[in-house]
C-alpha cells in the first residue's frame, strides 16, 4: 500500500520521530557518500522502520536496497532507468519514479513503477537541478489526462509543499504528498507529522 504521506529524510533519528508520530513511509535520501557509509545509515533507518512497521524507500540506490532488504527505491530522472531497476530488483520491491511531465509518467507506467513522484510543486532548495515548476494548474492538467489513457497510478506531489497546500493539491487528484523540510524544519516535527496525516486522511476518497 502506497502511503499518502512520504517523509524524506537523511537521518534515522528524524525517521524515528516521524514514525513515532504516525508516519509509515520513509524515503532516505543521501548523496555523495561512500557505499559503506550509505549502508550504515540505511541499516540504522531500516531498523527504525521495522520497529514501527513502516516502509523504507532508498533514494537512487537499487543495489543497496537489495543488499539490506529495504522495501524499495525511488529513482530520479538521472538515476538508473526504471526498467533496469525492475529487472534488478524483481516484483517484490517498490519502485517509484520522479516525473515532471505526462510523457514521463506514461513511460514510468510502461516500465513498471508502483507510484510516481510528480513535481516540483514550487521552488525548493532541497533538490538540485530543479525541473520546471508545475503549480496547481500543472498538476490538474496532468492528473486529468491519466484517466483518458486508462492509467491508474498513485501520483505523489513533491517540491516545497507546506501543510496549507494539501487540500488544494488533493483536489487536483494527487494521491498524496512527499515532504522534507515542512516536517524537519518545523518547531515540533512530530506535531507537524500528525497534522499532515490528519489533512491527508480527511480526504479518504482519494485512498480507498
Amino acid at each position: 500500500m502506497i502511503s499518502p504521506l512520504q517523509y524524506i529524510t537523511t537521518r534515522p533519528e528524524q525517521a524515528d520521530a516521524a514514525c513515532h508520530a504516525g508516519a509509515n513511509w520513509i524515503q532516505l535520501r543521501l548523496k555523495n557518500l561512500a557505499y559503506a557509509d550509505w549502508k550504515a545509515i540505511a541499516l540504522e533507518t531500516l531498523a527504525v522502520c521495522r520497529q514501527y512497521n513502516a516502509t523504507l524507500i532508498l533514494n537512487d540506490n537499487p543495489k543497496l536496497a537489495a543488499d539490506i532488504g529495504a522495501d524499495g527505491v525511488h529513482l530520479g530522472q538521472e538515476d538508473m532507468p526504471v526498467a533496469e531497476a525492475r529487472a534488478l530488483l524483481g516484483d517484490r520491491f517498490i519502485i517509484g519514479g520522479t516525473a515532471n511531465t505526462l510523457e514521463t509518467i506514461l513511460a514510468h507506467h510502461r516500465d513498471g513503477v508502483n507510484y510516481v513522484g510528480l513535481g516540483p510543486f514550487r521552488f525548493t532548495t532541497t533538490k538540485e537541478k530543479l525541473s520546471p515548476i508545475l503549480g496547481l494548474d500543472g498538476y490538474a492538467r496532468i492528473l486529468s489526462a491519466l484517466p483518458q489513457r486508462q492509467i491508474s497510478l498513485p501520483v505523489i506531489a513533491i517540491g516545497g509543499i507546506t501543510l496549507a497546500d494539501v487540500p488544494a493539491l488533493l483536489a487536483t487528484g494527487v494521491y498524496g504528498v512527499a515532504v522534507s523540510s515542512a516536517i524537519t524544519g518545523a518547531s515540533d516535527p512530530a506535531a507537524q507529522t500528525r497534522l499532515f496525516l490528519s489533512q491527508l486522511t480527511t480526504s479518504t476518497s482519494f485512498f480507498e
